[in-house]
């Protein structure tokens, strides 16, 4: 009889599959060991529920644009920041007069079939003023933002970054801009300008507005700096620029973004304020400070004249502040 290979001595072998896989359990007992091992693979991390597609991690800012969505807050203010910038952009799209053209017979008259916001004290249309004059608002208050933004937050982001004698005469300097207050700076600044352009009042507003924004850019990048994925990289070799604009800057902008959109709303009524007082933007300009100043005298005559443009700011101002606060909602892990 021949003697069983070293194989056969194994448990189950020479058997088919379903019989192979009883084994003895050593207590008396047996065990199925196919069932075993299938139950076994299907519990264990490399099994075949482990091969299920895992949802796609999200980041910070496609957390914040699912939140956004949802938030009626941004909706309704977007869409009010969206009809401004469509009017901004196409203004005859909405009315079909010129905002220059005045007529003195009707002026302080009332609403009218074709000019539902009637006439101001000089006898031009106050609902195409008030059209035009969101052209003038939005185009100050996004290229005062634009400039505010890349100034402060270069200066901040830099200061912050390399620390030293740089940080500290940088923080020195802020701190006298914030003890120059806006408006009365901008009463003495832009009292001995003429020009009748836009660009010395964004000019003046980018001046005494880059500090805020340059302590908040200077704080982010304070806290990014610190964190362990950009030890790593500095440890590994990476330069001064590609740690700045690879590692640090994506993760500290999002401070800088809020405060912008929120600033922006600022900056539109420091505008209208300037405009109002005589030293901001100056006639032929149509602006919604302008025509408020011209028809604070005639308020209890034709309040309609005052009424109409104030709204507009007002509700501008309130649409672009609404905007910041849910976008500081949305890119804020704290408050989730």
């Amino acid at each position: 009889m021949p003697e069983p290979t070293p194989e056969q001595h194994l448990p189950g072998a020479g058997r088919t599959p379903e019989e192979g896989a009883i084994a003895d359990t050593g207590m008396g007992g047996t065990m199925d060991l196919a069932t075993a091992e299938g139950e076994t693979l299907e519990k264990t991390p490399g099994g075949p529920q482990a091969t299920e597609p895992s949802e796609k991690a999200r980041s910070l800012w496609s957390d914040a644009w699912r939140d956004l969505r949802r938030n009626p807050v941004f909706i309704i203010s977007g869409l009010v920041i969206l009809f401004l910038v469509f009017i901004s952009l196409w203004p005859g799209a909405i009315t079909w007069m010129s905002p220059l053209k005045c007529t003195l017979s009707k002026a302080q008259e009332g609403s009218q079939p074709g000019h539902p916001f009637g006439f101001d004290g000089q006898g031009c249309d106050v609902y195409t003023r008030v059209v035009y004059g969101a052209r003038t608002s939005v185009t100050v208050g996004v290229l005062a933002t634009l400039g505010v933004a890349l100034f402060g937050s270069v200066l901040g982001g830099l200061a912050g970054f390399f620390g030293g004698a740089g940080d500290s005469i940088l923080s020195r300097i802020t701190d006298i801009f914030f003890a120059i207050p806006v408006v009365l700076g901008g009463l003495v600044l832009l009292s001995v300008v003429t020009s009748n352009t836009v660009w010395p009042v964004i000019g003046f507003m980018v001046l005494l507005g880059w500090p805020q924004i340059s302590r908040i850019a200077r704080g982010s990048v304070i806290t990014a700096k610190q964190n362990d994925y950009v030890q790593a990289a500095r440890a590994l070799g990476a330069s001064h620029s590609r740690l700045l604009l690879r590692h640090i800057a994506p993760n500290a902008v999002a401070p800088v973004i809020v405060v912008a959109t929120i600033a922006l709303g600022t900056f539109i009524a420091l505008e209208a304020t300037l405009s109002y007082l005589g030293v901001g933007l100056k006639p032929p300009t149509v602006s919604w400070g302008i025509d408020i100043s011209a028809a604070s005298p005639y308020i209890r005559n034709a309040p309609h004249a005052l009424l109409w443009p104030s709204g507009a700011l007002a509700l501008t101002v309130l649409a672009f502040i609404m905007l910041g606060d849910a976008v500081r909602d949305a890119l804020d892990p704290k408050l989730r």
